[in-house]
């Protein structure tokens, strides 16, 4: 009941109102945003652009229960946009970012499922984040990414799929 006046509120303007709404998920953006971008700078600069659009788009909002389904929609949207435009620049030299505060398999573990992740076309991947890591029933997906249903499920048998086949190419699981 709260959040859906927060959200009338801002949609008639109050910022206020609207700053209270982003940042009860801003730190669920941040995530989905790290998870597409894969380092800390872009995915900052993603909550950014999450919360430039959402607040000039707030008034396209049409039922305020799905607030947090919309914003993850233009996270996953400004994610993408960046990784395409990224895909056109050539880096002039290949770093390594250090993973701090977590033991060697766990850092294994990570880059080993993250690995795996990036194998998934980003369809794929999006439906699967949007399952396992933000906890999404298919429902939710389908309205998130804009696809029937059908579709979704289809989506996710494959990418699924796809993740068995690949990690016992790898031989680390069943």
């Amino acid at each position: 009941m709260k959040q859906e006046r927060l959200v009338k509120k801002a949609q008639k303007g109050n910022d206020k109102a609207y700053l209270t709404l982003f940042q009860q998920y801003e730190a669920d953006i941040y995530r989905m945003a790290y998870v597409y971008v894969k380092n800390k700078d872009d995915a900052l600069d993603l909550v950014q652009e999450v919360a430039y659009q959402s607040f000039k788009k707030i008034g396209t909002l049409k039922n305020p229960e799905y607030l947090k389904t919309w914003l993850m929609k233009i996270t996953i949207n400004c994610a993408l946009n960046l990784l395409n435009t990224n895909k056109k620049v050539i880096p002039l030299s290949l770093g390594f970012e250090v993973l701090t505060g977590a033991e060697d398999e766990d850092i294994a573990l990570t880059l080993s499922l993250q690995e795996l992740i990036d194998t998934l076309k980003e369809d794929e991947k999006s439906i699967i984040l949007l399952k396992y890591y933000d906890d999404r029933t298919l429902k939710e997906i389908s309205e998130i990414l804009d696809i029937p249903l059908g579709t979704a499920k289809s989506i996710l048998y494959r990418a699924l799929d796809k993740l068995r086949q690949n990690a016992k190419e790898v031989g680390n699981y069943g």
